[in-house]
């Protein structure tokens, strides 16, 4: 596949400027930039990026969003005037984020196109798309790739196939493939989309928390976070309950590797690579966490647990300590 061009970066939307939505300056980082990333014949794909305050940046770091929301609602969505993206901005990298197509700013998928939208083969032609922009603009050097779970799938899965694009590689709450019969099989019908609400969201932060232990979510933070969520469809004042049309190729590849169907293969990875999952994580547990860094190609690999965590550690009480794996882990691989 052939690079995109320098013009198929376009403005976002020139009415909103370049600050998103809840930046301030009192963050102290430079405007983000938001871009559309265009091609014939494929929907847009929604880019966007923070700028370290010195330039050049040590790396491009590429965020892979999983299976539910965007990059707008996770490593750009700010906990008192800060992101993730801001703080790893100030270690020095460049930060870039993007929606797979289906979802956020993204183009959309036709509503019923007779399979489920937005699995990993389609997500690997957009991350190929991304990583082909990114690296047009940076000289053309590997980036990280920075993975939440069915999206840590699509970035092992690329970090096998492109490996000269990979300089690191991060993957939180990845999923594995377990073996046959330890889940159910998918279904062998299943939609194209499927309406997600916030209170399936929610019960998302809540389900995996013992009884007895306090709630790991900011119960503030998950009304600003939910009105978010919302917002990221347009129709979703249509439904009742409200609810986000959702691709539900993810949910189907999640399903495919938990049934044994191998989506990517370990072995193939030789990038610096780290594990984070949350204590309390049962879609990325301590036999997943392992079986995946036995079967890893890496030398260079760890695996570190964060305490009172769920799978969505990154916007929970906890997101701190996450930071600060992923962030030890970049310093001591990027020297």
């Amino acid at each position: 596949m052939q690079a995109p061009s320098v013009h198929s970066f376009l403005p976002f939307d020139l009415a909103l400027g370049v600050v998103a939505p809840g930046v301030s300056a009192q963050s102290g980082q430079p405007p983000r930039e938001k871009l559309v990333l265009s091609s014939n014949g494929a929907p847009d794909i929604a880019l966007q990026r923070q700028r370290p305050p010195a330039q050049p940046g040590r790396a491009d770091v590429v965020y892979v969003h999983g299976a539910t929301f965007g990059t707008d609602l996770s490593i750009f969505f700010p906990f008192e005037g800060q992101s993730w993206a801001d703080n790893l901005a100030a270690a020095g990298f460049s930060v870039w984020g993007f929606d797979f197509v289906g979802f956020g700013s993204s183009g959309r998928f036709p509503n019923d196109i007779g399979r489920p939208a937005g699995d990993i083969e389609d997500a690997m032609r957009d991350l190929r798309r991304v990583v082909l922009a990114v690296m047009q603009r940076n000289g053309n050097q590997p980036v990280v790739l920075l993975a939440h779970s069915r999206g840590a799938a699509v970035a092992a899965r690329y970090a096998g196939e492109y490996a000269k694009d990979v300089r690191a590689l991060v993957l939180f709450g990845p999923i594995v493939s377990r073996s046959k019969g330890a889940a159910a099989s998918p279904l062998p019908k299943v939609p194209s989309h499927y309406p997600l609400s916030v209170w399936a969201q929610y019960r998302r932060f809540t389900e995996d928390v013992p009884k007895g232990q306090p709630q790991v979510l900011d119960e503030g933070h998950m009304q600003i976070w939910s009105a978010a969520f919302l917002s990221s469809d347009q129709t979703s004042s249509t439904r009742m309950p409200p609810s986000v049309t959702t691709p539900f190729g993810p949910v189907a590849d999640i399903g495919a590797l938990w049934s044994g169907k191998a989506l990517y293969d370990p072995a193939k990875v030789v990038a610096p690579t780290l594990i984070v999952r949350g204590e309390w994580d049962s879609l990325c547990t301590d036999a997943d966490a392992q079986r995946l860094m036995q079967a890893l190609g890496s030398v260079d690999k760890a695996d570190e647990k964060v305490p009172r965590a769920t799978h969505l550690m990154h916007i929970e009480q906890q997101r701190t300590a996450l930071y600060a794996h992923v962030h030890s882990f970049l310093n001591r691989t990027l020297r």
